[in-house]
């Protein structure tokens, strides 16, 4: 089924937004694992997985609208030093990104594609996930002090 040119520029986009994502996850995940905390790296890597599923699924309905998936563009990533940077990074990519997927539903109407509405509204819902679960960290830092805060993330003495 070919599909809209405009709304396959835009799923190509989010395509790039999820792929940046999966390796700014994994660069905190596997950072958090080196510093010990392993509840945040285990819920870092829980992200990224969500992300990969992301955009498998815009993959396949890229293809599915006889497109070309570009898989080789990146956005500029956004590596914190610290947890508290990687946390707030991380929470600013997905507030963008919730900016870009509303943008790319208001297309897929306008075009009217329903069965990509139901899919960007599916990616919305879960990055709208992500961003409660980093205001939730933020928070946590903030009320509890972030020496108490990490003390939290980790597995406990070996």
């Amino acid at each position: 089924m070919k599909g809209n040119e405009k709304l396959l520029t835009v799923l190509n986009e989010r395509l790039a937004d999820e792929l940046t994502a999966i390796n700014q996850y994994m660069v905190h995940s596997e950072m958090c694992s080196n510093w010990g905390y392993e509840k945040l790296h285990k819920a870092i890597e829980k992200q990224a997985k969500d992300e990969m599923h992301h955009a498998e699924w815009l993959i396949q309905r890229i293809i599915f609208l006889e497109g070309t998936p570009s898989v080789s563009k990146l956005n500029p990533m956004k590596i914190g030093k610290t947890v508290s940077e990687m946390v707030t990074n991380d929470q600013g990519a997905e507030l963008t990104g919730l900016e870009a997927y509303n943008a790319a539903v208001k297309i897929a109407r306008e075009v009217a594609d329903e069965g990509s509405v139901d899919l960007l509204t599916k990616i919305l819902k879960m990055e709208e996930g992500h961003v409660d679960w980093a205001e939730a960290q933020r928070s946590q830092i903030k009320q509890m002090g972030l020496e108490n805060y990490l003390s939290k993330q980790t597995e406990g003495a070996v």
